[in-house]
């Protein structure tokens, strides 16, 4: 049984556990999810994807990774908050879902969750997230979640479309709870402990 962090109306999110990394290295190596990634290029081996699982508790300080469950319990995608700062409330937030679950809202809800749980059970007053121009998805989950674009690197990143801007966008506590306040129960009513 996976324990469950904070359930939404079409995602919850969950405690990554051992059977999730196969599905996760797949994914990882799929070109179509991966031309987004960090590193459009990386391939890795299972292996290195069952240490990456066996790091997530010695990296609990300063990292925080979420399975994302749809409504039958199946795993179709990950949240991870990385680069936790404490002492000064920061956190980088990066999000993948597996390309058969795309175009379901899916994405856009874990950020909203993984949201509630940097403002409200981590304390952080500021969550931010790169991405790459040519990742138009990205782009509206991150805007739909109330992020702002704050900067850009030009032509930065290479990817196989060629070398493209990375972005960088941010929200702080208080817009959040703004945005929350302002959407009132539609925004909020999808939150459950």
């Amino acid at each position: 049984m996976r324990p469950i962090i904070l359930k939404g109306e079409k995602v919850a999110l969950g405690v990554i556990i051992k059977e999730d990394v196969q599905k996760i290295w797949e994914w990882n190596n799929d070109r179509e999810v991966a031309k987004s990634l960090a590193d459009p290029s990386d391939v890795s081996t299972l292996e290195e994807w069952m240490r990456w699982y066996e790091n997530l508790t010695a990296k609990k300080l300063t990292k925080r990774a979420f399975a994302v469950l749809n409504d039958d319990g199946e795993l179709v995608g990950t949240v991870i908050l990385s680069g936790i700062d404490l002492r000064n409330g920061t956190a980088e937030i990066g999000y993948f879902i597996g390309k058969e679950h795309w175009g379901k809202g899916y994405a856009s809800e874990a950020v909203k969750l993984a949201l509630r749980f940097c403002f409200q059970y981590m304390n952080l007053r500021k969550v931010f997230a790169r991405t790459y121009e040519n990742n138009a998805a990205s782009i509206k989950v991150l805007e739909k979640n109330g992020f702002k674009l704050t900067g850009k690197l030009r032509k930065h990143a290479w990817t196989p479309e060629g070398y493209v801007d990375v972005l960088f966008y941010d929200i702080m506590r208080e817009e959040w709870q703004a945005l929350a306040e302002a959407m009132g129960n539609t925004w909020t009513s999808c939150f459950t402990s």
